[in-house]
């Protein structure tokens, strides 16, 4: 049985959209994932511009490889190395520990992971919903004043 990094069995990022490099919504790894998308996030607009601006664009549909496009929201298996480089370039989504792979402890510390910690959510605020109706967590709070990357405008944000 698959492990999260905190030693538990590991728990499901998502069925709505339907995640994990082998479609289960685990973010469970293989020796064809050469991504490693093994850390459980919960996708914002931050990110979401961030990983555009990568070459990676999780916001547009491609319906021909089953793929709806991501709302802010939405939880999402991201590989270790995007997770990482968004977190050094202050666009890291929330992670969800109980839904992230054990192995992405050879690549991130514990101690890290729990500084983006996914923690609570507010389900009874509308405002907190994303468009699919998913829960976004009130933790993620408007920090700092925009900032452009490129020419994308990305706006920080921290867990409180």
């Amino acid at each position: 049985m698959a492990r999260n990094v905190l030693g538990e069995p590991l728990a499901l990022c998502s069925s709505d959209p339907l995640t994990g490099w082998f479609r289960n919504g685990l973010c469970e790894t293989g020796r064809d994932d050469m991504g490693l998308h093994c850390v459980c996030v919960v996708v914002t607009d931050t990110f979401l511009a961030y990983s555009r601006a990568q070459g990676n664009d999780l916001w547009t549909p491609e319906p021909a490889f089953g793929f709806p496009g991501l709302v802010p929201g939405d939880r999402w298996c991201l590989c270790v190395q995007r997770w990482k480089q968004a977190r050094q370039d202050g666009a890291a989504p929330a992670v969800v520990l109980e839904s992230t792979h054990m192995s992405t402890l050879e690549f991130v510390d514990l101690e890290v992971l729990e500084q983006h910690r996914v923690r609570r959510a507010a389900r009874d605020d509308p405002r907190m919903l994303s468009r699919r109706g998913h829960v976004l967590n009130d933790e993620v709070t408007l920090q700092r004043p925009a900032q452009h990357v490129g020419a994308v405008r990305l706006e920080h944000f921290s867990l409180a």
